[in-house]
């Protein structure tokens, strides 16, 4: 029997010689007492088809048919790259090999049910189509054809496709732009984050051609956020989600350094600070939150930081170097700041009100051998103690004065205490908004308010992980999810949000991996060594484990993450098990039976 791979690539609409629909794609220009703005973007087209070329293609043998069982995945070389083959009820399937967010190999990740889940963060795909079905991430994988011939098994791929190991999928562009009144839109997002994003892109994807605006505080396009405090001298161009070209392609309009003041729900219009009113038919509201600022003296000085922008993470970096930084709030933000300052400042201390980082998150062991860690890379902690005062000298940040009495040096400090909800913007809309400041929305991300949406990090929504309670998960990942489903559900398909919750952070070369909702666990069930930061961690509130962490443990919880996807329920009692079978052997058939 043959096996023969060969690469599908959905044709890209445009041409090189083709521009944006409405003409040459000018740049818009919306005159607000009397004065032009110019808010579209640069206008190059996205290079065209790239498979159309035979010479692009490369054909090569890789394997017997007998060589995988079901359930089983390799990958395989074609000399020129690579492509994972998937065998799954008696079916082959063949994808790209690497995640499109981070490049994780998935042969690594989890297999079950139709779709492979990423080793590293969670982002999974259907194995039949390569598209995304969870995130974060924003492409799909190439998918290739597979076909059974005798004994052998054949890839016939695009060079291109290996080399790329993305797709992105097909979208619609705006039929005619030129004839719409520019104070006008039929969608409106307000924010440019992950949720915004994912928002505009599935609507395209969807086939929805009228007019997209997003518009922003930012003075950039969307950009990887969790990279601020993660690679902190990144610049805004590497981190960008999409480049300039392709928001001209799709005619996605995005407004910089715009600030929405205040929204009229009965006339479906939003007020501007500078005073321009936009009309929308549909409105999603992404804004995310806004940092908390500390309340002592002196906190309005130079040299003290809230990272909110890349300018501001840079900026830290450059004053940091050979210098004394302290941070304040043991935050995953504080945390992954001291751990990508530790090697390039003097000398790095970090204030916090807890007696343990990560306490309430991670529970108190975890936390102890995360902070243990931080102590070997000279990081000083200063605990169960506040900040009373910042003093300057010659205007510059040169001391902070903790409550305890101690005084540290200091020529930088970053502030990482906690965010609220970026909604006082929405106080008279009479969208409703809870006591601490969260948009509430259904399991189809929607507000009280007809055709007003909400996503992201500022909204509270059910859970169905939790039996729908109304949580707020502050991620990555569920910002992509909420904005997807928003952009569904403006096209009345009635989809609900049923994603498991999933989040990463990294510091000193170590990830944590984290999976599911523990917001109130009552234990904490540990298997591997603290000491040595190779272990997995259940957390479990009435005997059912709600979520799951992990360093040096891969894929543990990326698999504890499809079975709780599946709504399966995993015991305290069968831990052992899962972590025997899953980790040690590898067998996956506890994903449609054991725990449950």
């Amino acid at each position: 029997v043959e096996v023969k791979i060969e690469v599908v690539i959905p044709e890209k609409e445009r041409s090189k010689e083709e521009m944006s629909p409405n003409g040459k794609a000018s740049p818009l220009i919306y005159k607000v007492n009397g004065t032009a703005r110019h808010y579209h973007l640069e206008e190059h087209p996205i290079a065209s088809n790239p498979y159309h070329n035979p010479k692009d293609v490369v054909e090569a043998s890789v394997c017997h048919v007998k060589d995988l069982e079901n359930g089983q995945m390799r990958e395989v070389d074609l000399g020129c790259g690579k492509a994972l083959l998937i065998k799954e009820s008696g079916e082959f399937h063949a994808v790209g090999h690497k995640c499109p967010h981070y490049g994780a190999p998935l042969v690594k990740g989890v297999l079950s049910k139709g779709r492979v889940r990423c080793p590293w963060h969670g982002a999974c795909f259907s194995i039949a189509t390569g598209d995304i079905e969870d995130f974060p991430g924003l492409d799909s994988l190439p998918r290739f054809q597979v076909k059974i011939e005798k004994e052998k098994v054949y890839i016939r791929a695009s060079k291109q496709a290996l080399q790329t190991q993305r797709r992105t999928k097909m979208m619609a562009k705006c039929i005619s732009l030129s004839n719409y009144n520019l104070s006008s839109t039929n969608v409106l997002i307000i924010g440019a984050g992950a949720a915004g994003l994912v928002c505009a892109e599935t609507l395209r994807q969807e086939g929805f051609s009228d007019r997209i605006v997003m518009c922003t505080m930012d003075r950039h396009l969307p950009y990887d956020r969790p990279k601020l405090s993660k690679s902190m001298d990144s610049h805004p161009e590497q981190i960008a989600l999409r480049p300039k070209e392709f928001f001209c392609t799709y005619d996605i309009e995005v407004l910089t350094e715009m600030q929405v003041a205040a929204v009229d729900v009965k006339s479906k219009i939003a007020v501007f600070k500078d005073g321009f009113k936009m009309e929308y038919n549909k409105l999603l509201i992404a804004t995310g939150n806004m940092p908390k600022t500390l309340s002592c003296k002196g906190k309005e000085m130079e040299n003290v930081f809230n990272i909110r922008t890349p300018e501001d993470a840079n900026h830290v970096v450059k004053l940091a170097t050979s210098k004394n930084v302290v941070i304040v709030g043991a935050s995953f933000l504080g945390m992954e700041v001291a751990a990508y300052l530790a090697e390039r400042a003097h000398s790095v201390s970090l204030v916090e009100l807890e007696h343990v980082p990560f306490k309430k998150f991670f529970g108190e062991r975890v936390g102890r051998a995360v902070m243990k860690m931080f102590e070997n890379n000279r990081v000083k902690f200063y605990m169960q103690t506040e900040v009373s005062e910042l003093r300057e000298q010659e205007g510059k940040l040169k001391e902070v004065v903790l409550k305890s009495g101690k005084v540290l040096r200091a020529d930088v400090c970053v502030v990482g205490v906690g965010a609220v909800p970026a909604t006082g913007f929405l106080k008279q809309s009479g969208i409703n908004i809870d006591s601490k400041g969260f948009i509430v929305v259904n399991k189809m991300m929607q507000t009280n308010i007809p055709g007003v949406f909400a996503a992201g990090d500022a909204v509270t929504f059910p859970l169905a992980l939790r039996n729908n309670k109304k949580v707020n998960v502050p991620h990555w990942q569920m910002a992509h999810m909420h904005g997807r489903i928003a952009a569904l559900n403006m096209l009345a398909h009635g989809t609900e949000i049923s994603t498991v919750p999933y989040l990463w952070t990294a510091m000193f070369g170590k990830s944590i991996r984290y999976a599911g909702h523990g917001e109130g666990f009552d234990d904490v069930v540990i298997q591997g060594d603290l000491d040595e930061l190779k272990f997995v961690a259940f957390y479990t509130k009435s005997d059912e484990v709600v979520a799951v962490a992990s360093i040096n443990y891969d894929p543990i919880v990326s698999k504890v993450a499809e079975v709780l996807a599946a709504g399966r329920t995993i015991r305290k009692r069968d831990v052992d098990t899962v972590v025997f079978l899953s980790f040690r052997t590898g067998d996956m058939s506890w994903l449609t039976g054991k725990g449950s």
